[in-house]
């Protein structure tokens, strides 16, 4: 899920009354029709098989072993004290393998069939109904973690599509794909970024390799700041050409990274991406981070506008209690049984059968009990790139769960 903004205070935002941007064109719409088609018969062919089936023996594939970077810490490959005490966080380990396992074999088939004329509600009810199945969700014990982020060209995070959504993905579009999956409130957050145009490439490219960067620099007792510097210095030495102009490419500096915690996707800890941050904090052993970094062509700040479509109950219950009446109560309670503290989008309850609750949602939102997170967007015109993976930092290294072929 997109990384946490720096100066953002969740619990007094409220949904917006302003209208989502503008439908696509009747003849784009129109156009889209036989893409819905298109659409279905893909997920005929999509992963159904869950990964507890394709391995019974509970032992997933072990994810991208990395050693620490700093001298201090190369003892830690060789130490026979440091693998036995690995040994008693393996369950945590394979929680998170097997929500990393799924989440590749969804994200890598998705990749094979989004294509521009597609509807982008089409595109995350697909991707969805697959990774139900690759990770056989079950109540809050496994499951998506965060409804599936498609965010559009400046749009950098937090935009999934609401019912009613006729917005197609078009040629000149730069996509972000924020899926995120839990397994017993273990949470992969990982995300890459689609571009149909290869003008775009140098964006992409540059957005992933500050992503690697990070990766590279984190490690037992280095510095959040220090990461940071790494990220940024790969970022800054990018520049795409989009027509005739020449953008440099700058990080987002109030998206970060961010720990993770059980069924917590913000944990405490921000990894920053600008130079110079000042934050001391150092990351920890048995830190769960997922690194982010988000390039942009624009000013390099995102704030909060159009529809809302992500939420997330607060972490306690406010002290003022629930407001809204029944229909507030009922929803809360629906929202604590089956999301519990992790996010969920509006088009979940439309799915779940839970009809004229606008006002309700916006009760529990105006008195904390649940948060809104409004999609976050650069200046006008720009274009945004995301690329993100989830580590563990272990007694011995870094393990990377959600590396793959293709990022």
């Amino acid at each position: 899920m997109g990384g946490k903004p720096k100066a953002k205070s969740k619990s007094k935002s409220k949904p917006k009354a302003k209208a989502p941007a503008a439908p696509a064109p009747a003849a784009a719409a129109a156009a889209a029709a036989p893409a819905a088609e298109e659409v279905k018969t893909e997920v005929e062919k999509g992963p159904e098989t869950s990964v507890r089936d394709l391995f019974p023996d509970g032992h997933f594939p072990v994810g991208q072993r990395l050693e620490y970077e700093q001298p201090l810490n190369l003892w830690r490959r060789e130490s026979e004290e440091q693998r036995q005490r690995e040994k008693v966080q393996e369950d945590q380990y394979e929680n998170l393998r097997e929500a990393a396992e799924a989440h590749r074999i969804v994200r890598q088939w998705a990749k094979s069939w989004i294509k521009p004329g597609m509807k982008m509600i089409d595109i995350a009810d697909t991707i969805e109904t697959s990774l139900r199945k690759v990770v056989a969700a079950d109540g809050t014990k496994r499951g998506i973690a965060f409804p599936t982020g498609l965010s559009l060209n400046n749009v950098a995070a937090h935009y999934t599509p609401n019912a009613g959504d006729t917005r197609v993905l078009k040629e000149s579009d730069v996509l972000k794909v924020d899926i995120g999956l839990h397994v017993n409130g273990y949470i992969i957050d990982s995300a890459f970024t689609m571009a149909f145009d290869p003008m775009y490439d140098p964006l992409l490219e540059t957005v992933r390799e500050a992503t690697n960067a990070g990766v590279k620099a984190a490690g037992i007792d280095v510095r959040l700041c220090d990461v940071g510097d790494a990220i940024y210095e790969v970022m800054t030495s990018g520049e795409v050409t989009i027509g005739k102009r020449t953008h440099p490419i700058v990080p987002i500096r109030n998206l970060m990274g961010h720990s993770l915690g059980l069924y917590t996707i913000h944990a405490g800890k921000s990894v920053p991406c600008i130079k110079g941050s000042g934050d001391q904090t150092k990351m920890e052993e048995g830190d769960v981070f997922a690194i982010e970094t988000f390039g942009s062509t624009g000013h390099g700040l995102v704030h909060d506008d159009n529809e809302v479509s992500h939420f997330m109950k607060a972490p306690t219950m406010p002290s003022s209690g629930i407001r809204g009446g029944p229909k507030a109560n009922e929803l809360y309670s629906f929202v604590n049984r089956n999301y519990s503290t992790l996010a969920f989008a509006r088009r979940w309850l439309d799915q779940a059968g839970i009809t004229r609750y606008a006002i309700a949602l916006k009760g529990l939102c105006d008195c904390g009990a649940i948060n809104p997170y409004p999609p976050l967007v650069d200046a006008d015109g720009s274009f945004t790139a995301q690329f993100e993976h989830t580590l563990a930092l272990k007694p011995s290294g870094k393990e990377v769960f959600s590396r793959g072929e293709d990022y």
